[in-house]
């Protein structure tokens, strides 16, 4: 007898969850929403509005897009931003909701715009992660940068530094920390 509620709760379950996974579609449906970012590079002046991913998929276009407008502004390299990169600063605005614009104060770096401000003292990192396109440097334009840290701390998808100063954050790909 002390069988009977396990089961009667077992199929009660089992009920409720036959449809989803009848139509696993419906559990994904919210990653299919597409995925824009606003961007402002600050050296270039560049703008791009783009929909880099929709229906489950990268857009190669838009991909391409992304990665010329986050080059090495200095030297003009070029090289694949790390997808989980983008999604993060997308997720960050999603969480804030945000219709603003990301202001880029550096992306990509290129082994010899590194040394340079190395050299120069700013604070780079030797291994910086932006030299593998895993890291940016931003403000986003309707919303204080000290909750675009802590809503990047909250996502816990990698590194966020907070420059309260120069007034940006720092997000990159790599383990979770903070500073």
């Amino acid at each position: 007898m002390s069988h009977c509620p396990s089961r009667r709760r077992f199929i009660q379950t089992l009920a409720v969850a036959a449809p989803a996974m009848a139509l696993p579609s419906l559990a994904f449906a919210k990653n299919a929403d597409p995925r824009r970012l606003r961007l402002y590079h600050t050296h270039t002046s560049e703008k791009l509005d783009v929909v880099y991913h929709e229906n489950g998929a990268y857009l190669p276009d838009a991909m391409g897009e992304l990665n010329r407008v986050l080059r090495d502004h200095r030297s003009g390299d070029v090289i694949e931003m790390d997808r989980d990169l983008l999604d993060m600063l997308h997720a960050a605005q999603q969480r804030l909701g945000s219709e603003g614009t990301y202001e880029i104060i550096s992306a990509y770096r290129s082994p010899a715009t590194n040394e340079m401000l190395r050299r120069k003292g700013a604070g780079v990192a030797r291994r910086s992660m932006h030299l593998e396109g895993k890291a940016i440097d931003v403000r986003l334009t309707d919303a204080r940068t000290r909750d675009l840290r802590q809503v990047g701390i909250e996502l816990a998808r990698g590194g966020v530094g907070y420059y309260e100063r120069s007034n940006f954050v720092h997000f990159d790909t790599g383990r979770v920390r903070r500073w």
